[in-house]
């Protein structure tokens, strides 16, 4: 499997104190099932949605108190040269750059104003098994308190060209590798609680999203905005029972036209 191109999501990965109760919330939520634990990796263990490998959920380390969340990774070919990158534009580097065995090279970063996400250099494993179908990772935005900072810092650690969609009043631009939009951002003011802080939301495809919501309702879970319709599917911003944030959205069902959208750079 050929390398992805630089910054585009890759992986998304959550830490669960409770790793049973995740596995019976995303299990019945989005229909995954669980590979065995890698002790080796502090009982790293991967989802799958149709036998083939979406995302992946970890306990903290013995000690290590935590918030869950989701964690979307952003692919480089070099890993320690990102991490230069992230630090002489504002952003911290967290954790590594860490080898994990012979499947990679990772980064945990914050941007300028604090939002977390990874970096990934592939080594054996590349990432994403399956991108769009029920169950899978769909989609990806950044939804930030501080617009300015995002929009400076993301096009100068990866290759982003950036395009923003109108009217004006709509604050939400698109990170593009090559043609492709690969994440949005977003600005939070009006969006966000005043408690809740920045964060990227990675969207899970679902085949109804009001049916999902039903079992993640059900289940604990929490449905901060939606379900609403939108030329991009009907979608959701949700929370599960331990507090990691995410959304859900239904790509086959659509309303209304695509907005128009205008270069940046």
């Amino acid at each position: 499997m050929a390398a992805l191109p630089e910054g585009t999501p890759c992986w998304a990965d959550a830490m669960f104190a409770d790793l049973e109760g995740a596995k019976a919330f995303y299990g019945d939520v989005l229909g995954w099932t669980f590979g065995e634990s890698s002790s080796e990796f502090g009982n790293y263990t991967r989802a799958y949605s149709g036998g083939k490998a979406v995302a992946a959920i970890v306990p903290p380390m013995p000690g290590m108190e935590a918030q869950s969340a989701w964690c979307l990774y952003l692919a480089s070919p070099d890993a320690a040269a990102t991490a230069a990158r992230i630090r002489a534009n504002g952003g911290e580097v967290v954790m590594g750059p860490t080898q994990i065995g012979d499947f990679g090279t990772m980064v945990i970063a914050r941007d300028p104003a604090g939002v977390v996400f990874g970096v990934w250099q592939a080594g054996r494993y590349e990432g994403f098994e399956q991108q769009g179908g029920p169950g899978a990772y769909s989609w990806a935005e950044l939804v930030t308190r501080e617009p300015a900072k995002a929009d400076a810092f993301f096009p100068a650690v990866f290759p982003y060209g950036v395009r923003k969609m109108d009217p004006e009043e709509f604050d939400y631009q698109m990170f593009r590798v090559g043609d492709r939009p690969v994440l949005g951002r977003m600005g939070a003011e009006g969006v966000l609680p005043p408690q809740a802080p920045s964060y990227i939301s990675v969207y899970f495809a679902v085949d109804d999203t009001d049916a999902a919501i039903g079992r993640l309702t059900a289940r604990g879970g929490t449905v901060y905005f939606g379900p609403m319709d939108s030329p991009f599917g009907r979608f959701a911003a949700v929370g599960d029972p331990q507090g990691a944030a995410f959304g859900l959205i239904d790509l086959g069902r659509t309303a209304g036209e695509r907005p128009k959208t205008v270069d940046v750079s």
